[in-house]
C-alpha cells in the first residue's frame, strides 16, 4: 500500500535550496526570477507579439488578459487559503516577496498560462516551456514556495489558459 510521506515536501524544499548554490547561481537565479514577478516577463511577451504580429493584435492583447486574469484568480486563492510561504531554519529566503503567502505560485501560474497562450498564437512550445519550467522551478530553489505549490500554479495556468486563450493560430500550408 502507497504511503505518502508528510515530511516529503520539506525535504524536496531543502534539497532544492542546498544543491546547486553558488553566490553566482543564486543572484543569477534571483535577477531571473525577478522577471516574472507581476507577470511582467509574459506581458512584455504579449506586448511584443501585439506589436510584431499587426494583424493579430487582438489576439495578442486576448493573450495577455489570459495571463492577467490567471494572476487575478492566482492571488485570490492566494489570500483565501492563506498558506505561509515556506521556513527552513538557518536557510533564509534568497528573495523577498509581495506576500507571506505561498500557495499556489503567480510565478508559475502566469507562466504556464502565458505558455499556452502564446504557443496557440504560432511561438514555439519548447522555449515557452521551457522559461515557464525554470521560473517555476526557480521560486523553489529561491525557497520562496514549496514544491506543490508550483503544481499547483503550473495545472492553474495551463488551465485557466486552456479555457480562455485565443484559439491555435491556423498553420500555413
Amino acid at each position: 500500500m502507497f504511503r505518502q510521506d508528510p515530511n516529503a515536501e520539506e525535504r524536496l524544499l531543502l534539497l532544492a535550496r542546498t544543491c546547486g548554490h553558488t553566490p553566482a547561481a543564486e543572484r543569477a537565479v534571483a535577477q531571473f526570477s525577478r522577471l516574472g514577478e507581476h507577470s511582467a516577463l509574459w506581458l512584455a511577451i504579449g506586448l511584443a507579439g501585439s506589436a510584431l504580429d499587426r494583424p493579430r493584435a487582438a489576439q495578442w492583447r486576448r493573450a495577455r488578459r489570459t495571463v492577467l486574469g490567471t494572476y487575478a484568480v492566482n492571488t485570490a486563492i492566494k489570500f483565501a487559503v492563506r498558506r505561509p510561504r515556506p521556513r527552513i531554519p538557518g536557510l533564509p529566503p534568497l528573495q523577498g516577496t509581495t506576500t507571506g503567502l505561498s500557495f499556489p505560485s503567480a510565478h508559475a501560474a502566469t507562466s504556464f498560462a502565458g505558455a499556452f497562450a502564446y504557443r496557440r498564437l504560432g511561438v514555439p512550445a519548447a522555449p515557452l516551456y521551457g522559461v515557464a519550467a525554470a521560473m517555476a522551478a526557480s521560486r523553489v530553489y529561491l525557497g520562496v514556495h514549496y514544491p506543490s505549490d508550483v503544481v499547483a500554479g503550473a495545472l492553474l495556468g495551463t488551465v485557466l489558459a486552456a479555457l480562455v486563450a485565443p484559439a491555435p493560430a491556423e498553420r500555413a500550408g
